[in-house]
């Protein structure tokens, strides 16, 4: 299988839209906070225009099949670095999981943040999420900081 990794352009929107819903759904049952109803967590166009941002899309066979974003952050002042990716809008369309999609992905969004001269790159998973999590497990992160909550 031949996957081509290629920058998002605006006429893949509604795709990204589908893949947006799809993270949505994925995520609602580790996320009690979670508004009901539809949702964005991104805002997509912006993400395929900025200069400070990767908005990936892998095609097998002339079909979006999986997305990624990096996007240049600041760091907090009292950090070595002062600017890292952060990296989002992780989604491969079920049919194709467990091909190495998302692994290719994210090392072209480590590539491309290298190529910033960016040392750091840093993303959320949902501890609950143990399948996205060893993904990135294998693919080098590791825990930094967990962060807690509390309904009142």
């Amino acid at each position: 299988m031949m996957v081509e990794i290629r920058n998002a352009i605006e006429s893949d929107i509604e795709i990204l839209l589908n893949f947006e819903k799809g993270i949505v759904d994925a995520e609602r049952p580790f996320d009690d906070s979670l508004k009901e109803g539809e949702i964005h967590y991104y805002d997509l166009m912006d993400l395929i225009r900025s200069e400070r941002a990767a908005l990936l899309v892998a095609v097998v066979n002339n079909e979006i099949v999986g997305s990624g974003y990096g996007k240049i952050l600041e760091a907090k002042p009292f950090q070595k670095h002062k600017e890292y990716a952060y990296l989002g809008f992780m989604y491969v369309n079920p049919t194709f999981r467990g091909q190495g999609i998302n692994g290719v992905i994210l090392q072209k969004l480590m590539e491309w943040a290298k190529s910033r001269g960016l040392t750091e790159v840093k993303l959320d998973v949902y501890d609950a999420n143990v399948i996205a999590k060893n993904a990135y497990l294998k693919a080098g992160f590791k825990p930094h900081l967990l962060k807690m909550r509390l309904d009142l």
